[in-house]
């Protein structure tokens, strides 16, 4: 099948930004190269894939999942019985969509979705954003002809001749001086003084704003503006918790234009989440990086090291945060050289090309078919 022919690709998978953000931005790549493709994402009831997928102009159906609880619970029982239906439902889009292709980028909704898809024949193509594989790609990895990685040594987690490396999709950012100016005016802030970008992850992080609010009185004395993403779960704790607000902070529960906001800043503190550290490879900001330790074998901390090995970002780990945050990001701008050393080395670990890469394979699996 050739690329200007119309094709069929469904895109499963979500929960959080770092899987929602890859899978739109392989959607972008191959409306780019055919707009005439019909592409269907499944997501998950009540996630935010649900909004966010929607925004970025694509069709979503929601499939009523969610994961198992970890401690023995009645509420599992319930899952089970969702895991049912999800099946069920996912026979009938693949059977009503008949997609050439279907992508699996993680998160328990791409587990019923793909397992059919696999299973009646279509080619299968999963995107493991992290070092540690995640539970439902590793789940998948037998129904899947290729598996794309961003990390090398990843065939500990998946049959070595399915993998290949491409790095990880990101969001389409650009970076300049023009981009600088346009994204301080877009969030009302001096020219003129230092702004601290703030992201939690995309739905935030509990550890990440409490350690912001105890040395947001050390920002303000500095004359150090903060663009901070408190995500939807703490924004109004946070606005009552800051009390008066001052010009120089900006609060918001989810930041839609981050290609503004990373062009704003002067230095990032972000949790290590896979495509937060793609993409600050991309904006080649100074980093501060928490990583959460809240997620399996501890992925994010291996993620952190990666760059703090290179000196290409400074690691603080989640329980030195609330005490020690306000003066490791303030003694990291005022430390100029260092700031320029850490920018210079993060850029170069950029890989901007992942969504074509991943794309081409998309389409030598549709090729491979006919």
């Amino acid at each position: 099948m050739k690329p200007d022919k119309n094709i069929r690709i469904l895109i499963s998978g979500g929960g959080t930004g770092g899987h929602i953000f890859p899978a739109v931005s392989i959607a972008d790549e191959i409306k780019r190269r055919n707009p005439e493709a019909e592409i269907l994402f499944v997501g998950a009831l009540g996630r935010m894939e649900m909004e966010r997928v929607p925004e970025a102009g694509y069709k979503i159906v929601g499939l009523p999942i969610s994961g198992f609880q970890r401690k023995l619970t009645m509420k599992n029982i319930k899952v089970i019985f969702d895991i049912v239906r999800s099946l069920n439902r996912s026979k009938k889009i693949i059977r009503d969509f008949k997609p050439h292709v279907a992508i699996g980028v993680g998160g328990y909704a791409s587990g019923p979705v793909i397992r059919t898809a696999g299973k009646k024949g279509i080619p299968v193509l999963l995107q493991e954003q992290n070092n540690y594989a995640g539970v439902t790609n590793k789940l998948l990895a037998g129904f899947a002809s290729k598996i794309c990685v961003a990390y090398p040594g990843m065939e500990k987690f998946f049959p070595d001749g399915r993998i290949v490396e491409t790095g990880n999709p990101v969001r389409n950012l650009q970076f300049s001086d023009d981009k600088r100016r346009e994204g301080k005016k877009h969030f009302g802030l001096r020219d003129d003084l230092p702004v601290i970008l703030v992201i939690g992850g995309s739905l935030g992080a509990r550890t990440v704003n409490e350690a912001i609010l105890r040395h947001l009185p050390a920002f303000l004395a500095e004359n150090v503006q903060v663009i901070w993403q408190t995500g939807k779960l703490y924004i109004k704790e946070m606005e009552k918790r800051s009390g008066k607000p001052s010009e120089l902070i900006r609060i918001q529960p989810f930041i839609s234009d981050m290609e503004l906001a990373y062009n704003a800043a002067d230095l990032v503190i972000s949790r290590a989440g896979a495509i937060s550290i793609s993409e600050l490879c991309l904006a080649g900001k100074p980093a501060l990086l928490i990583p959460s330790p809240n997620v399996a074998e501890d992925h994010q901390t291996k993620n952190a090291m990666a760059l703090v090995n290179l000196n290409a970002a400074v690691m603080l780990k989640d329980s030195e945060a609330e005490k020690e945050l306000g003066s490791c990001a303030l003694g990291l701008l005022q430390d100029k050289e260092k700031c320029l050393q850490l920018s210079k080395n993060i850029l170069e670990l950029a890989k901007p090309k992942a969504s074509e890469a991943i794309v081409d394979e998309v389409y030598k699996l549709i090729n491979q078919a006919e």
